[in-house]
């Protein structure tokens, strides 16, 4: 599943890039994913995702769960992801928020994906939406309360 969501990122992340100004280096990141190159894509992401950039630091994510181009870290592609989702990227939210209901480079807290995923499916994703509800059904009513409680909070960090 964690995958598919490196994928559905990645092919996000080229929609984006098609319609803003180009960057030469997160260009040639996904030049050297779609080679194969996975060290040279992490190479390239990993200046602009220091810099603050919520794609690269999408993009580096899922090369460190993934361990492609270098070992996995599944820690290290949380704290990535947590950055990206705190700037309000949907991908990055249902990604850490995934991560959290799996226990996944984070502790188990069923509470806390439920809120990333509660963000995400703000944003109009069904695919967001399915996620959330799939952890809302192991939850309480009094557990997704606080939930929601903590997106607003989270939402108001971004």
């Amino acid at each position: 599943m964690l995958k598919m969501f490196l994928i559905t990122s990645l092919l996000c992340l080229a929609y984006v890039q098609a319609r803003t100004e180009p960057r030469a280096d997160f260009t040639a990141g996904l030049a050297a994913f779609d080679a194969g190159d996975y060290a040279l894509s992490h190479s390239h992401w990993q200046a602009l995702a220091q810099a603050g950039d919520p794609e690269a630091q999408i993009a580096l994510a899922g090369l460190l769960s993934q361990g492609l181009g270098v070992a996995a870290d599944p820690a290290k592609a949380a704290a990535w992801y947590r950055q990206a989702a705190r700037q309000g990227a949907a991908m990055a939210q249902l990604n850490l928020g995934d991560l959290y209901a799996r226990g996944r480079g984070v502790p188990r807290d069923l509470v806390k994906a439920y809120a990333w995923l509660e963000l995400a499916a703000r944003s109009g994703k069904a695919w967001a939406r399915r996620r959330r509800d799939e952890i809302g059904r192991q939850l309480g009513s009094v557990r997704i309360v606080t939930a929601r409680a903590l997106a607003e909070k989270l939402l108001d960090r971004q």
